[in-house]
Protein backbone atom coordinates (compact mmCIF):
# COMPACT_ATOMS: atom_id res chain seq x y z
CA UNK A 1 0.00 0.00 0.00
CA UNK A 2 1.65 3.28 -0.96
CA UNK A 3 1.02 6.43 1.32
CA UNK A 4 -1.85 8.71 0.49
CA UNK A 5 -0.71 12.71 -0.30
CA UNK A 6 -2.70 14.98 2.04
CA UNK A 7 -3.42 18.84 2.44
CA UNK A 8 -4.52 20.11 5.33
CA UNK A 9 -5.99 23.51 6.08
CA UNK A 10 -4.08 24.40 9.35
CA UNK A 11 -6.66 26.77 10.80
CA UNK A 12 -5.98 28.77 13.99
CA UNK A 13 -10.18 28.07 14.79
CA UNK A 14 -10.46 24.17 12.29
CA UNK A 15 -8.29 21.58 10.91
CA UNK A 16 -9.37 20.39 7.79
CA UNK A 17 -7.49 17.64 6.44
CA UNK A 18 -8.23 16.46 2.66
CA UNK A 19 -6.83 13.00 1.29
CA UNK A 20 -6.61 12.50 -1.99
CA UNK A 21 -9.10 9.88 -4.18
CA UNK A 22 -11.50 10.71 -0.30
CA UNK A 23 -12.06 14.17 0.04
CA UNK A 24 -12.46 16.09 3.22
CA UNK A 25 -11.99 13.07 5.85
CA UNK A 26 -11.50 15.07 8.74
CA UNK A 27 -12.69 18.75 10.46
CA UNK A 28 -12.51 18.86 14.17
CA UNK A 29 -10.87 22.19 16.23
CA UNK A 30 -7.64 22.85 16.80
CA UNK A 31 -7.46 22.73 20.13
CA UNK A 32 -5.73 19.66 22.48
CA UNK A 33 -6.17 19.34 26.10
CA UNK A 34 -3.21 18.66 28.09
CA UNK A 35 -2.59 17.46 31.94
CA UNK A 36 0.40 19.84 33.18
CA UNK A 37 0.95 17.78 35.74
CA UNK A 38 1.79 14.49 33.79
CA UNK A 39 2.65 16.82 30.65
CA UNK A 40 1.04 14.44 28.26
CA UNK A 41 -1.83 15.16 25.86
CA UNK A 42 -5.31 14.28 27.26
CA UNK A 43 -7.59 14.73 24.15
CA UNK A 44 -7.78 16.76 20.47
CA UNK A 45 -9.92 18.28 18.34
CA UNK A 46 -13.54 18.35 19.13
CA UNK A 47 -13.45 16.53 22.39
CA UNK A 48 -10.92 19.04 23.80
CA UNK A 49 -13.35 22.06 22.84
CA UNK A 50 -15.97 20.67 24.70
CA UNK A 51 -13.40 21.45 27.48
CA UNK A 52 -12.45 24.85 26.62
CA UNK A 53 -13.47 27.09 29.82
CA UNK A 54 -15.00 24.25 31.94
CA UNK A 55 -11.51 22.58 32.99
CA UNK A 56 -9.80 22.34 36.62
CA UNK A 57 -6.79 23.64 36.97
CA UNK A 58 -4.20 21.07 36.23
CA UNK A 59 -5.59 20.63 33.07
CA UNK A 60 -5.73 23.23 30.03
CA UNK A 61 -7.51 23.56 26.88
CA UNK A 62 -4.91 24.99 24.28
CA UNK A 63 -5.26 26.39 21.35
CA UNK A 64 -2.08 25.92 20.03
CA UNK A 65 -2.05 28.48 17.00
CA UNK A 66 -2.67 31.77 16.95
CA UNK A 67 -3.48 34.38 14.53
CA UNK A 68 -2.80 31.93 11.35
CA UNK A 69 0.60 30.77 12.59
CA UNK A 70 1.92 28.50 15.21
CA UNK A 71 2.22 29.62 18.74
CA UNK A 72 3.02 26.28 20.90
CA UNK A 73 5.51 24.12 18.39
CA UNK A 74 5.44 21.12 20.50
CA UNK A 75 1.56 21.05 21.07
CA UNK A 76 0.95 21.98 17.14
CA UNK A 77 3.24 18.69 16.04
CA UNK A 78 1.03 16.55 18.71
CA UNK A 79 -2.49 17.53 17.01
CA UNK A 80 -0.66 17.19 13.90
CA UNK A 81 0.43 13.68 14.54
CA UNK A 82 -2.65 12.57 16.95
CA UNK A 83 -5.16 13.93 13.33
CA UNK A 84 -2.61 11.91 10.80
CA UNK A 85 -2.69 8.74 12.39
CA UNK A 86 -6.19 8.58 13.16
CA UNK A 87 -7.00 9.07 9.43
CA UNK A 88 -4.38 5.87 8.71
CA UNK A 89 -2.48 7.09 5.73
CA UNK A 90 0.94 5.74 5.57
CA UNK A 91 2.06 3.18 3.45
CA UNK A 92 3.86 0.53 4.70
CA UNK A 93 7.27 1.94 4.13
CA UNK A 94 6.08 5.22 2.61
CA UNK A 95 5.32 8.35 3.62
CA UNK A 96 2.53 10.61 2.59
CA UNK A 97 3.53 14.54 1.16
CA UNK A 98 1.62 17.11 2.83
CA UNK A 99 0.53 20.77 1.12
CA UNK A 100 -0.59 23.04 3.98
CA UNK A 101 -1.69 26.20 3.39
CA UNK A 102 -0.75 29.60 5.46
CA UNK A 103 -1.86 32.93 5.61
CA UNK A 104 0.28 35.63 2.60
CA UNK A 105 2.24 37.76 5.18
CA UNK A 106 4.10 35.17 7.43
CA UNK A 107 7.21 35.61 8.15
CA UNK A 108 10.65 32.49 6.60
CA UNK A 109 10.15 31.66 10.87
CA UNK A 110 7.03 30.83 10.90
CA UNK A 111 7.22 28.90 7.39
CA UNK A 112 9.93 27.03 8.61
CA UNK A 113 7.88 26.40 11.95
CA UNK A 114 4.98 24.89 10.08
CA UNK A 115 7.28 22.51 7.51
CA UNK A 116 8.71 21.75 10.52
CA UNK A 117 5.66 20.12 12.66
CA UNK A 118 4.25 18.65 9.27
CA UNK A 119 7.68 16.63 8.52
CA UNK A 120 7.62 15.52 12.33
CA UNK A 121 4.02 14.63 12.20
CA UNK A 122 4.80 12.06 9.31
CA UNK A 123 5.08 13.72 6.05
CA UNK A 124 7.89 13.33 3.51
CA UNK A 125 7.74 16.05 1.54
CA UNK A 126 5.95 19.47 2.46
CA UNK A 127 4.37 22.08 0.10
CA UNK A 128 3.48 25.40 1.72
CA UNK A 129 0.93 27.53 -0.25
CA UNK A 130 -1.00 30.91 0.34
CA UNK A 131 -4.20 30.51 1.52
CA UNK A 132 -6.40 32.86 -0.82
CA UNK A 133 -4.85 30.74 -3.66
CA UNK A 134 -5.87 28.11 -2.31
CA UNK A 135 -8.95 28.97 -1.01
CA UNK A 136 -10.15 30.64 -4.60
CA UNK A 137 -8.89 27.19 -6.32
CA UNK A 138 -11.63 25.76 -3.62
CA UNK A 139 -14.28 28.81 -4.43
CA UNK A 140 -14.26 27.10 -8.04
CA UNK A 141 -12.34 30.23 -10.28
CA UNK A 142 -10.18 29.60 -12.37
CA UNK A 143 -7.59 31.74 -11.31
CA UNK A 144 -4.74 30.24 -13.69
CA UNK A 145 -6.17 32.68 -16.49
CA UNK A 146 -4.88 35.99 -17.44
CA UNK A 147 -7.78 37.32 -15.71
CA UNK A 148 -8.09 39.11 -12.22
CA UNK A 149 -9.93 37.33 -9.39
CA UNK A 150 -10.41 38.76 -5.83
CA UNK A 151 -11.12 36.77 -2.95
CA UNK A 152 -11.40 37.72 0.90
CA UNK A 153 -10.94 34.65 3.20
CA UNK A 154 -12.24 35.35 6.86
CA UNK A 155 -10.64 32.58 9.29
CA UNK A 156 -9.98 32.33 12.70
CA UNK A 157 -7.13 33.78 13.07
CA UNK A 158 -6.23 35.61 10.26
CA UNK A 159 -8.16 37.32 6.97
CA UNK A 160 -6.40 37.45 3.66
CA UNK A 161 -7.75 39.82 1.29
CA UNK A 162 -5.85 38.76 -2.68
CA UNK A 163 -6.53 39.30 -5.84
CA UNK A 164 -5.17 36.61 -8.36
CA UNK A 165 -4.19 36.29 -12.00
CA UNK A 166 -1.90 33.57 -14.16
CA UNK A 167 -1.98 31.59 -10.90
CA UNK A 168 -0.55 34.06 -8.80
CA UNK A 169 -1.37 36.65 -6.11
CA UNK A 170 -0.90 40.16 -7.80
CA UNK A 171 -2.05 42.35 -4.64
CA UNK A 172 -2.95 41.32 -1.29
CA UNK A 173 -3.05 42.12 2.39
CA UNK A 174 -3.39 39.62 5.47
CA UNK A 175 -4.46 41.22 8.71
CA UNK A 176 -5.15 39.69 12.33
CA UNK A 177 -8.73 40.84 12.38
CA UNK A 178 -11.05 37.54 11.48
CA UNK A 179 -13.57 35.50 13.94
CA UNK A 180 -11.25 34.56 16.74
CA UNK A 181 -10.94 38.86 18.19
CA UNK A 182 -14.96 39.48 16.81
CA UNK A 183 -15.59 37.01 19.41
CA UNK A 184 -13.57 38.86 21.65
CA UNK A 185 -14.64 42.08 20.64
CA UNK A 186 -18.72 40.52 21.93
CA UNK A 187 -16.81 39.17 24.81
CA UNK A 188 -15.81 42.81 26.05
CA UNK A 189 -18.96 44.39 25.19
CA UNK A 190 -21.20 42.31 27.38
CA UNK A 191 -18.38 43.01 29.91
CA UNK A 192 -18.53 47.25 29.78
CA UNK A 193 -22.52 47.01 29.04
CA UNK A 194 -23.55 44.44 31.43
CA UNK A 195 -20.93 44.11 33.99
CA UNK A 196 -21.07 40.16 32.90
CA UNK A 197 -18.70 37.77 32.03
CA UNK A 198 -18.69 35.14 29.34
CA UNK A 199 -16.58 32.45 28.06
CA UNK A 200 -15.08 32.76 24.53
CA UNK A 201 -18.33 30.15 23.65
CA UNK A 202 -20.87 31.92 24.66
CA UNK A 203 -19.45 34.77 22.70
CA UNK A 204 -19.20 32.85 19.68
CA UNK A 205 -22.75 31.52 20.09
CA UNK A 206 -23.76 35.22 20.45
CA UNK A 207 -22.13 36.11 16.66
CA UNK A 208 -23.67 33.00 15.11
CA UNK A 209 -27.14 33.51 16.34
CA UNK A 210 -27.80 36.96 16.55
CA UNK A 211 -24.83 38.84 15.03
CA UNK A 212 -24.71 40.93 11.62
CA UNK A 213 -22.53 43.51 10.80
CA UNK A 214 -24.95 45.50 8.07
CA UNK A 215 -27.03 47.74 10.05
CA UNK A 216 -30.66 46.71 10.30
CA UNK A 217 -29.96 43.64 8.64
CA UNK A 218 -31.26 41.27 11.12
CA UNK A 219 -33.29 42.02 14.20
CA UNK A 220 -33.43 38.66 16.86
CA UNK A 221 -32.05 38.13 20.37
CA UNK A 222 -30.65 35.52 22.80
CA UNK A 223 -30.82 35.15 26.09
CA UNK A 224 -27.00 34.70 27.45
CA UNK A 225 -25.95 33.51 31.00
CA UNK A 226 -22.54 34.44 32.46
CA UNK A 227 -21.34 35.47 36.06
CA UNK A 228 -22.34 38.80 37.31
CA UNK A 229 -18.89 41.27 38.06
CA UNK A 230 -20.84 42.93 41.20
CA UNK A 231 -22.27 40.21 42.80
CA UNK A 232 -20.13 37.13 41.37
CA UNK A 233 -23.48 35.47 40.71
CA UNK A 234 -25.10 33.89 37.93
CA UNK A 235 -27.44 35.83 35.82
CA UNK A 236 -29.39 35.77 32.45
CA UNK A 237 -29.06 38.75 29.68
CA UNK A 238 -31.33 39.78 26.73
CA UNK A 239 -28.90 40.57 23.71
CA UNK A 240 -29.92 42.37 20.44
CA UNK A 241 -28.42 42.05 17.14
CA UNK A 242 -28.36 45.68 16.71
CA UNK A 243 -25.87 45.94 19.54
CA UNK A 244 -23.43 43.23 18.11
CA UNK A 245 -23.21 44.98 14.96
CA UNK A 246 -22.52 47.92 17.32
CA UNK A 247 -19.75 45.87 18.90
CA UNK A 248 -18.26 44.63 15.72
CA UNK A 249 -18.37 47.58 14.00
CA UNK A 250 -14.54 49.12 14.48
CA UNK A 251 -13.21 45.71 13.90
CA UNK A 252 -14.93 44.99 10.71
CA UNK A 253 -14.25 48.48 9.44
CA UNK A 254 -10.43 46.99 9.43
CA UNK A 255 -11.83 44.33 7.03
CA UNK A 256 -13.25 46.24 4.50
CA UNK A 257 -10.23 49.07 4.42
CA UNK A 258 -7.77 45.67 3.78
CA UNK A 259 -9.99 44.91 0.77
CA UNK A 260 -10.18 48.85 -0.54
CA UNK A 261 -6.43 48.74 -0.51
CA UNK A 262 -6.09 45.73 -1.86
CA UNK A 263 -8.36 46.85 -4.66
CA UNK A 264 -6.88 50.27 -4.80
CA UNK A 265 -2.96 48.70 -5.89
CA UNK A 266 -5.06 46.22 -8.17
CA UNK A 267 -3.68 47.20 -12.06
CA UNK A 268 -6.76 48.34 -13.85
CA UNK A 269 -7.20 45.56 -16.58
CA UNK A 270 -7.59 43.46 -13.41
CA UNK A 271 -9.90 45.88 -11.78
CA UNK A 272 -12.55 45.68 -14.73
CA UNK A 273 -12.77 41.81 -14.44
CA UNK A 274 -13.64 42.18 -10.52
CA UNK A 275 -16.53 44.40 -11.42
CA UNK A 276 -17.69 42.19 -13.87
CA UNK A 277 -17.21 38.69 -11.98
CA UNK A 278 -17.76 39.92 -8.35
CA UNK A 279 -15.49 39.17 -5.08
CA UNK A 280 -15.61 36.15 -3.33
CA UNK A 281 -15.69 35.22 0.22
CA UNK A 282 -14.66 32.63 1.87
CA UNK A 283 -13.78 31.46 5.47
CA UNK A 284 -16.12 30.75 8.37
CA UNK A 285 -16.53 34.04 8.55
CA UNK A 286 -18.01 34.50 5.65
CA UNK A 287 -20.87 32.94 6.98
CA UNK A 288 -21.42 36.39 9.25
CA UNK A 289 -24.72 37.83 9.02
CA UNK A 290 -23.97 41.01 6.48
CA UNK A 291 -20.39 40.74 5.51
CA UNK A 292 -21.60 40.32 1.95
CA UNK A 293 -23.64 42.90 2.01
CA UNK A 294 -21.20 45.46 3.83
CA UNK A 295 -18.30 44.83 1.84
CA UNK A 296 -20.52 45.03 -1.66
CA UNK A 297 -22.14 48.55 -0.55
CA UNK A 298 -18.26 49.87 0.18
CA UNK A 299 -16.12 48.51 -2.73
CA UNK A 300 -18.88 49.32 -4.96
CA UNK A 301 -18.71 45.88 -6.87
CA UNK A 302 -20.17 42.40 -6.26
CA UNK A 303 -19.79 40.22 -3.46
CA UNK A 304 -20.70 36.75 -3.34
CA UNK A 305 -20.08 34.26 -1.00
CA UNK A 306 -18.41 30.43 -1.66
CA UNK A 307 -20.61 27.30 -1.78
CA UNK A 308 -18.53 25.86 1.36
CA UNK A 309 -16.78 28.57 2.60
CA UNK A 310 -15.58 26.91 5.68
CA UNK A 311 -14.40 23.69 3.29
CA UNK A 312 -13.30 25.85 0.79
CA UNK A 313 -8.96 25.63 1.28
CA UNK A 314 -9.46 21.75 2.09
CA UNK A 315 -11.04 21.37 -1.45
CA UNK A 316 -8.88 23.47 -2.28
CA UNK A 317 -5.96 21.52 -1.43
CA UNK A 318 -7.76 18.45 -2.63
CA UNK A 319 -7.73 20.36 -6.05
CA UNK A 320 -4.00 21.15 -5.55
CA UNK A 321 -3.02 17.10 -5.01
CA UNK A 322 -4.28 16.23 -7.92
CA UNK A 323 -2.12 18.56 -9.81
CA UNK A 324 1.02 18.20 -7.42
CA UNK A 325 3.11 17.13 -10.13
CA UNK A 326 2.71 19.90 -12.38
CA UNK A 327 3.54 22.28 -9.52
CA UNK A 328 6.30 24.19 -9.51
CA UNK A 329 9.04 22.86 -6.99
CA UNK A 330 9.66 26.50 -5.66
CA UNK A 331 8.19 25.15 -1.99
CA UNK A 332 9.27 21.58 -1.67
CA UNK A 333 11.46 21.05 1.41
Amino acid sequence: MFARDIGIDLGTANVLIHVKGKGIILNEPSVVAIDRQLEKVLAVGEEARRMVGRTPGNISAIRPLKDGVIANFEITEAMLKHFINKLDVKGFLSKPRILICCPTNITSVEQKAIREAAMKSGGKKVILEEEPKIAAIGAGMDIFQPSGNMVVDIGGGTTDVAVLSMGEIVTSSSLKMAGDKLDMEILQYIKREYKLLIGERTAEDIKISVGTVFPGARNEEIDIRGRDMVSGLPRTITVRSEEIEKALHESVALIVQASKSVLERTPPELSADIIDRGVILTGGGALLHGIDQLLSDELKVPVLIAENPMECVAIGTGIMLENLDKLPVRNYS
